[in-house]
């Protein structure tokens, strides 16, 4: 009796040592990066754990009361930051840091240090935000800007793919929400595609062409269509006469390029300006 006493506890904490060991190697694997949609907005690389701690205690203690706990805009008066031009064009707080430590180029009143400033900026960044992301303070219309301000502004970056009297021909009837077709024209959706998660990627009032990718097999031949789905082991598309196709994936093999047809206006995001938008935006909403 005592031989299966002494087994029976032998075996009870081999498994409490098996399952101990378990939990250490699940908790030393880093969390998988969430899936991006074909029509997502620019992710930034994460920031250093270190530094945006210390920006939380720094934004806490200076900046929550006005600008809400999450950055997004507070009842006190504070702005969404996170849609703030120096936020969108910053990368690693070159631009927001300055901005942050002068006490006269903006209406807040403490002088951070640049360590501080760069800390703010890592906090900042830190939220996630997407094309859905939720804001506070709506205004009462997005249509401020210069209509013919706009109009110079789409034919200087816009003509070279879009036209007012063929893809975006009546625009404004289809879209006929300001903040929809604002949207839009900033990050369109594209059509048909299907992302890595599952998730349907349509948007038919926009006319944005499919994601198209090109397959090129261990033998040199490629394989052509309209993107339909891929992840990390199968890529499946839609040639031009219809036939569906779907690749098994191992690695880099074999080679997959897939082509975004939403590159330009992502290239963009990051040159626009306030007034830019608000220009464009104005024109836009006279296109019916």
């Amino acid at each position: 009796m005592r031989v299966h006493q002494i087994l029976l506890a032998g075996g009870l904490m081999a498994a409490a040592w098996h399952l101990a060991a378990q939990e250490h190697e699940t908790a030393a694997v880093p969390a998988a990066p969430v899936a991006q949609g074909a029509g997502a907005f620019p992710t930034r690389p994460p920031g250093d754990p270190v530094s945006i701690g210390r920006g939380k205690v720094i934004y806490s203690t200076n900046c929550a009361y006005c600008h809400g706990e999450d950055a997004r805009g507070g009842e006190n008066g504070g702005t969404n930051l996170l849609r703030s031009e120096y936020t969108m064009r910053d990368r690693l707080g070159e631009i927001l840091a300055p901005f942050l430590q002068s006490s006269t180029s903006n209406e807040h009143k403490f002088r951070f240090t640049s360590e501080e400033g760069a800390d703010l900026a890592a906090f900042i960044h830190a939220f996630r935000v997407s094309s859905r992301d939720p804001g506070r303070m709506r205004p009462p219309t997005v249509v401020v800007g210069d209509a013919r301000a706009g109009q110079a502004y789409f034919q200087a970056k816009c003509v070279a793919c879009h036209s007012v009297t063929g893809d975006l021909k009546g625009i404004a009837s289809r879209l006929n929400d300001p903040r929809s077709l604002q949207q839009t024209w900033l990050m369109p959706v594209l059509e048909g595609a299907r992302a890595a998660g599952g998730m349907v990627i349509d948007s038919a009032a926009s006319n944005v062409p499919p994601l198209t990718v090109t397959v090129t097999l261990a033998n040199g031949q490629q394989v052509d269509g309209k993107l339909v789905r891929i992840d990390d082991f199968i890529v499946t598309l839609t040639e031009a006469d219809g036939t569906s196709r779907s690749i098994r994936r191992d690695g880099d093999i074999p080679k997959v390029e897939v082509h975004d047809p939403l590159k330009p206006h992502k290239d963009l995001l990051s040159v626009y300006s306030d007034k830019d938008i608000h220009d464009v935006t104005a024109y836009l909403v006279t296109i019916k």
